[in-house]
């Protein structure tokens, strides 16, 4: 199983970006599929996650600036961030569980300035 993310770049503080998340096998086989993030010298947090059933999950640090959402038909999660902080500075992955396996992306850099 392989995650793809993409989307990240740098921003200034207040502005928006859209991670996306393909990943190489069906994304309704997953039970779950979450955006994780690591800033430098951090330990790696949940941001959101997304269930099959599509239930959402936020950290509250995001909840109301960011959204998760995804499209099924092309195995695609999303991360619509806004009012961007420089606080949300990371590396920003996807994982993904099905049963009891949890599958890794690699991640994209998300940067904002101040």
């Amino acid at each position: 199983v392989q995650l793809q993310a993409s989307g990240g770049g740098l921003v200034q503080a207040g502005g928006s970006l859209r991670l996306s998340c393909v990943t190489s096998e069906s994304i309704a086989s997953f039970n779950i599929v979450g955006w994780y993030r690591q800033a430098p010298g951090k330990q790696r947090e949940m941001v959101a996650t997304i269930t099959s059933e599509g239930t959402t999950d936020y950290a509250d640090s995001v909840q109301g600036r960011f959204t998760i959402s995804k499209d099924v038909a092309k195995n695609t999660v999303y991360l619509q961030m806004s009012s961007l902080q420089p606080e949300d500075t990371a590396v920003y992955s996807c994982k993904a569980r099905r049963v009891v396996s949890w599958y890794l992306g690699q991640g994209t850099q998300v940067t904002v300035s101040s």
